[in-house]
């Protein structure tokens, strides 16, 4: 039976992105102009909904922020309810499972459905909510592009944007100053970033974390360059990229957050190699730099604004239909839905699934289309 709905809340979690707001916008504008349901919204990600932090959201709260990157609800992504960091009398760390409070405060503004707009971690969180009987859809969100069950992911395409102009600007120091220069973007495990970005910003080398590299393939690469007179060479490489036989460079341990292995630095690292490789040879001077969370922010694109509403809108669409306990996907660019189980996995509850993730087919077209003109993997 179809049950009535009149009140929807919706959160943003995670880290931010390109096209939230546009997402935001599209549930807001969605909800109220088609079905008439009034929309509240948790500020913070989980911690509002936890702490009761809202606001009710009209037309008029969601004028002219479709062009704008992060969102406007802001967001946490080291609150997880089910795993709630707090400290005891003695002022020691303990976890608590804080996830009544907030179903309690659901109950107390009369929500209906929660639509759930993050990644992994705040994805898991979204199971758990619905397997205590909340009307929960997911949405997902991250600039990595590697959530399962979806071909594409709103914020993808902005960041892919910032790749491309970072390295155009690269190539004139490159150029001007005989150098190599490195860009470490993005990604966690995978290699999408750097692999789309790269081939757009015309990179010549490309290490992804789905081809381990050999710094002596990525060497003769350079030095081929130079001595056929092309006396700069751009590399682009992904945070998760690791040579052949080797590890992921870690940047951190975050306890707090639910992805607590933090990567970072490989930039670096391969800096350092081809100096011990490269530069006694070409005597180049090589640079690194790290885009860091250049690529997260800033006007939202054409692609991403147009995704956006198009994954708001049908997560509307949804509630019409009782489709609870699911998240929203492309596929063959259709949109449809699929059980949030199948993206983060059916694990302990406030336990994130780390496994699965859509990664780089590394013998697929993009790749090998990437390897025919001339770009390397270190393979």
């Amino acid at each position: 039976m179809k049950n009535e709905v009149k009140k929807i809340a919706l959160l943003t979690g995670g880290g931010d992105c390109s096209g939230l707001n546009a997402v935001i916008r599209a549930i807001v504008k969605s909800s109220i102009l088609k079905y008439g349901y009034k929309v509240v919204g948790f500020k913070g990600g989980y911690h509002g909904l936890y702490t009761d932090d809202y606001i009710n959201m009209d037309l008029s709260s969601v004028s002219g922020i479709f062009h704008q990157g992060g969102t406007i609800l802001k967001m946490s992504n080291k609150d997880n309810l089910f795993h709630y960091r707090t400290t005891d009398e003695k002022g020691n760390v303990v976890f608590k499972d804080v996830s009544d409070v907030a179903i309690e405060n659901l109950k107390k503004h009369k929500i209906d459905v929660l639509i759930i707009i993050g990644g992994d971690g705040t994805l898991t969180s979204a199971r758990d909510f619905a397997r205590k009987g909340v009307n929960v859809i997911g949405i997902p969100k991250t600039i990595d592009n590697d959530v399962p069950a979806t071909e594409i992911t709103f914020g993808y395409r902005t960041a892919l944007d910032h790749i491309m102009l970072s390295l155009d600007a690269l190539h004139t120091t490159a150029f001007s100053h005989d150098r190599v220069m490195i860009l470490e973007v993005m990604g966690r495990n995978a290699g999408w970033l750097a692999l789309e970005g790269g081939i757009a910003g015309s990179a010549d080398v490309i290490l992804i974390p789905e081809i381990p590299y050999d710094i002596n393939s990525v060497a003769k690469t350079i030095i081929d360059r130079y001595n056929r007179g092309s006396r700069f060479s751009i590399v682009c490489i992904s945070e998760g990229a690791k040579p052949v036989d080797g590890e992921v460079t870690i940047k951190r341990i975050d306890e707090e957050s639910p992805d607590t292995v933090k990567l970072g630095g490989v930039g670096d690292i391969l800096r350092k190699q081809l100096e011990e490789v490269v530069k006694p040879v070409t005597n180049q001077d090589i640079r690194v730099t790290n885009l860091g969370y250049i690529q997260r922010g800033g006007v939202t694109n054409t692609f991403d604004r147009v995704l956006g509403t198009k994954y708001g809108a049908y997560a509307v669409d949804m509630i019409d239909r009782n489709e609870f306990g699911r998240m929203v996907v492309i596929r063959n660019d259709r949109m449809d839905s699929v059980r949030i189980e199948e993206v983060v996995g059916s694990g302990a509850t406030g336990q994130t699934s780390t496994g699965g993730a859509r990664i780089v087919n590394p013998h697929g077209d993009l790749v090998n289309s990437a390897k025919d003109i001339g770009i390397t993997f270190g393979d």
